[in-house]
């Protein structure tokens, strides 16, 4: 196995389950601390917001050829990210426990976006070089992805789905509790 293949299979069998992992803990413990009684709707939205900052990057590059565009929107994102998260934390703090396993959980949603950026540039190190040196022709087009992923081809299929069920699904969830615990409050309060 050569190294670019290697580097590959980190990617996809241990840094992307790795988030999602993460990411299923996260969401458990804002439900075993009553996120919607406690730092509610806006914190939900926060989430909703980081996953999208994390989320699209991380299906454009597994659909997408990875070009200068790409990198800029995963560079843009990781980025964005990091500094929502730090928001999320400093608004969180006080309104509910954030417990030692959330603290894991945030460590590793924190870092593995940060690898994985790194791995993707040391693979695609002439795209890399042509971002830094403002190489940018014809590095914008929105070409499908031509090297197959995972051993049959279609991890991105498999990826994106289950993803979308084990970790979306469940942060959808979490927003629709927020969502009509604040509605419910806001009933009471009008009779």
């Amino acid at each position: 196995m050569d190294e670019a293949t290697l580097v590959l299979n980190i990617i996809l069998y241990v840094l992307l389950p790795l988030w999602g992992i993460a990411s299923m803990l996260d969401w458990w413990c804002h439900k075993k601390t009553n996120i919607e009684s406690t730092s509610g709707l806006r914190e939900a939205n926060i989430h909703c917001l980081m996953g999208a900052q994390i989320g699209l990057p991380l299906v454009l590059s597994l659909v997408f050829e990875v070009n200068v565009l790409i990198l800029l929107l995963c560079f843009a994102a990781l980025v964005a990210h990091e500094f929502i998260a730090h928001y999320d934390v400093h608004f969180t703090t006080g309104k509910r426990e954030i417990s030692i396993w959330e603290v894991h959980a945030h460590n590793y949603l924190a870092t593995l976006p940060f690898f994985l950026m790194l791995l993707i540039v040391v693979r695609k190190w002439e795209v890399f070089l042509d971002l830094i040196r403002l190489n940018w022709a014809g590095g914008f087009s929105m070409q499908w992805r031509q090297e197959p992923l995972g051993a049959t081809g279609n991890y991105a299929a498999v990826y994106i789905t289950t993803m979308s069920i084990l970790v979306v699904g469940p942060y959808a969830q979490e927003w629709w509790r927020c969502w009509s615990y604040e509605r419910n409050l806001a009933k009471e309060a009008t009779k």
